[in-house]
């Protein structure tokens, strides 16, 4: 499963971000919740994510996601949205 997202923030806080929601369990990630409900464990970031494309946030930025997110897709391979 592949998530993608996006972040004003740099990439490292936004992870850290997601990793303490998931280390204590709250619901202000949604990232942090699948991992939660569907028992998975969190790695490293280096690891685990991929930058795939820098720009400002915006109108821009939405688009290259759903365009990011169209081509990844895989027929068999779900995938959610932050």
């Amino acid at each position: 499963m592949k998530y993608t997202g996006q972040t004003g923030r740099l990439f490292k806080v936004r992870f850290q971000e997601h990793a303490r929601d998931f280390k204590y369990n709250n619901n202000r990630s949604k990232f942090a919740q699948h991992l939660t409900d569907n028992k998975h464990a969190i790695g490293y970031m280096e690891d685990i994510m991929e930058v795939v494309h820098v720009t400002k946030k915006g109108k821009i930025l939405d688009t290259l996601k759903v365009s990011i997110f169209t081509k990844k897709q895989k027929p068999a391979t779900k995938s959610m949205t932050d």
